[in-house]
C-alpha cells in the first residue's frame, strides 16, 4: 500500500482520539497461534533512539512515509506475526488499519540515545506497562545494556526488574534484550557478542523480577555461531533472535539465524533494518526469506 501522509496528518490534527478508537476496535490474536509456536516480528523502534542509519545510508529511517510503506508491506507478507515499535509508529499503523490480527509489541525504554554520553542510561521513556494494557497491545520489549565499569547499570537493572514485575502482574509478555556492553578508548559504546558475554547477559536477564513467567529473551547470535548451542543452555526462557544492522552480507546473516533457530529455546526472529532496508531494496523478498527460516 501507499501511505497517504496528508490524510494521516489530517486525522492526527482534527481527530486525535481516532488512535484510541482504532486501538479499541483492533482485531487481536494470541501471541502464538494454535498451529505454530514460532514468531516473526518486524522491528521499527530504532528512530526513537536516534538510530536512523542503515549501512552507509545515514538517514535511511528518517523518512516516515517511506518507513510506513515498508512496514505495511512487511506486515502484509504471509508468516509475519507482528511488529515492535514506539508509540508514534504504532499510532500511525493503527490509523492505517495495519495491525489487525497482528502481534503488537510496545518499545518501553528509548532513553539511551545512540552516541550520547548517557547512552547506557536506558530510561523508560516509551510505553509503560499500563499503556500496553490500555491500548490492548500484546507484549512489551526493553533493552538491557550492562557495563561492568558503569555504576549506573545498577539503576538500569533495577528499573528492568520492576518492569518485569509490572508486566507479569498484567500477564503480558515482556521481551528483554540483554547485552554486556563497554566503551572503547574513543568513547563509543560496543556490545560484546562473545559467547562468555552473551551467556552472562542471559543469566542476568533471566533472574530479574519476582516472576519469570511472562519473560522472553531477545538475543543476538554470537560472534562465533557455533557457540550458540551452549550459550542458549543458560536459561529455559523462550527466546527470539535479534537482527540488527547486518550490512550487505544478507546471506551470511540468514545462515547464522538458520542454525540458531534449530535450538530448543529459540522460538523466532525479531528483525528490523535488515528486512525493511535490504541491500537490494526488495523488502518482500527479504521478509519472505526470513519467514522461510522458521
Amino acid at each position: 500500500m501507499t501511505v497517504d501522509i496528508a490524510e494521516l496528518i489530517r486525522t492526527r490534527t482534527r481527530h486525535p482520539q481516532a488512535i484510541a478508537e482504532a486501538a479499541a476496535r483492533r482485531r487481536r490474536r494470541p501471541l502464538l497461534t494454535t498451529t505454530s509456536d514460532r514468531l516473526m516480528i518486524v522491528a521499527a523502534d530504532h528512530p526513537a533512539r536516534g538510530a536512523l542509519s542503515v549501512g552507509d545510508r545515514k538517514h535511511a529511517m528518517a523518512n516516515r512515509a517511506d518507513l510506513l510503506d515498508r512496514l505495511c508491506l512487511a506486515l502484509s507478507r504471509p508468516g509475519v506475526d507482528g511488529v515492535l515499535a514506539t508509540a508514534d509508529i504504532l499510532d500511525d499503523l493503527l490509523l492505517l488499519g495495519a495491525l489487525d490480527d497482528r502481534v503488537v509489541m510496545g518499545s518501553m525504554n528509548r532513553g539511551g540515545l545512540q552516541g550520547a554520553v548517557f547512552e547506557l542510561d536506558d530510561r523508560f521513556t516509551g510505553h509503560r506497562p499500563e499503556d500496553i494494557a490500555r491500548l490492548n497491545f500484546d507484549a512489551g520489549k526493553l533493552l538491557l545494556r550492562i557495563d561492568y565499569d558503569d555504576p549506573g547499570s545498577l539503576n538500569t537493572l533495577e528499573s528492568t526488574a520492576r518492569a518485569v514485575d509490572e508486566m507479569a502482574a498484567r500477564q503480558l509478555p515482556l521481551f528483554v534484550e540483554p547485552f554486556i556492553s563497554r566503551r572503547t578508548p574513543d568513547g563509543k559504546l560496543r556490545n560484546d557478542l562473545s559467547a562468555d558475554a552473551v551467556t552472562r547477559s542471559i543469566a542476568i536477564a533471566s533472574g530479574l523480577g519476582g516472576s519469570s513467567a511472562y519473560t522472553w529473551l531477545k538475543v543476538p547470535v554470537t560472534d562465533n555461531p557455533d557457540d550458540m548451542a551452549q550459550v542458549m543452555e543458560t536459561s529455559t526462557l523462550p527466546a527470539v533472535l535479534l537482527g540488527g544492522d547486518i550490512g550487505d552480507d544478507q546471506d551470511a546473516a540468514y545462515e547464522k539465524w538458520r542454525g540458531a533457530l534449530q535450538l530448543p529455546t529459540v522460538r523466532g526472529l525479531v528483525v528490523g533494518r535488515s528486512l525493511l532496508y535490504p541491500a537490494d531494496g526488495d523488502v518482500a523478498a527479504a521478509v519472505d526469506t526470513a519467514v522461510g527460516l522458521l
